[in-house]
């Protein structure tokens, strides 16, 4: 990232402890604006309680999260709240609710946090869902559509009110190879289209090798690699080129333990409709 651009997310120095053991280490990380960044690791690594302190579900033990220059670890909660209004997250199952039709999913953000009145919101869920090759789907209930268009449901609603940054817990997660293939090339489609920042988690190698402009690699707590996909390819890091390339025998064991998995559990899922 250049010197001259202000960056858009900033980690410095996070540390995260659950019942005194540390989930996170020292995580420092600089996003800049419209860059797609891709936090991957294996399961149980502690992406998912990354996910939940970078959007302040979760206060870290030390350290900062600066969004837009700002330190949101100090931030009141009202404050928060606005910073918020600036992000978008595509939960991990979707999200979406289930007694609701899938243009009301959608039009969820606009109804809480807007004053648009309903013929505008008319033409934003159709214009969304087009954006995610759902058009004319507005009607139709989440259990009548599969599980990848649950997702880009979930994406349409997330860029509902145009965010600044989008987050994306476990994007592909339970999809087949082609409805993968559609999230990610939505994923490098909207950041064209849109200007928007991503910031991807997910375990999924071949995706990340797709989509991403840099990889930051977690496991243990800790960034073990940060660079462009191409340093990915042939990584010289044991534990990454085993990651990479799928391999049983290495220094990740197979095992995670419980406790483990249960701390990376807490980031799984939060409140939809922001």
């Amino acid at each position: 990232m250049s010197d001259s651009v202000e960056p858009i997310l900033e980690l410095r120095g996070i540390q995260k402890f659950f019942d005194g053991r540390q989930v996170l280490k020292d995580i420092n990380l600089v996003v800049a604006p419209g860059e797609t960044v891709v936090i991957l690791g294996p399961s149980g690594c502690g992406k998912s309680t990354l996910l939940r302190t970078i959007i302040g579900e979760e206060t870290p033990d030390s350290g900062h999260v600066y969004l837009w220059g700002e330190d949101a670890c100090c931030a009141s909660p009202a404050r928060l709240d606005r910073l918020r209004q600036r992000f978008g997250i595509l939960f991990q199952s979707g999200a979406l609710y289930s007694s609701m039709t899938v243009g009301e999913n959608v039009a969820l953000p606009l109804r809480e946090h807007t004053d648009l009145d309903d013929d505008i919101i008319r033409m934003v869920i159709k214009m969304k869902l087009e954006l995610v090759g759902l058009r004319d789907f507005e009607n139709l209930m989440p259990n009548q559509i599969s599980g990848g268009m649950r997702k880009r449901v979930g994406l349409a609603r997330a860029i509902a009110r145009d965010p600044e940054i989008l987050f994306y817990d476990e994007p592909t997660s339970g999809l087949d190879p082609i409805a993968t293939s559609v999230i990610d090339q939505l994923i490098i489609d909207l950041g064209a289209k849109l200007g928007v920042t991503s910031i991807v988690v997910t375990h999924d190698m071949k995706s990340a090798l797709h989509i991403g402009d840099r990889i930051a690699m977690l496991y243990g707590g800790e960034f073990i690699a940060v660079g462009r996909p191409d340093e990915f390819r042939h990584p010289r890091d044991e534990r990454v080129r085993q990651f990479v390339e799928g391999l049983a025998d290495g220094p990740i064991p197979l095992r995670v333990s419980k406790t483990d998995y249960l701390d990376d559990l807490l980031g799984a899922e939060v409140e939809p409709g922001g």
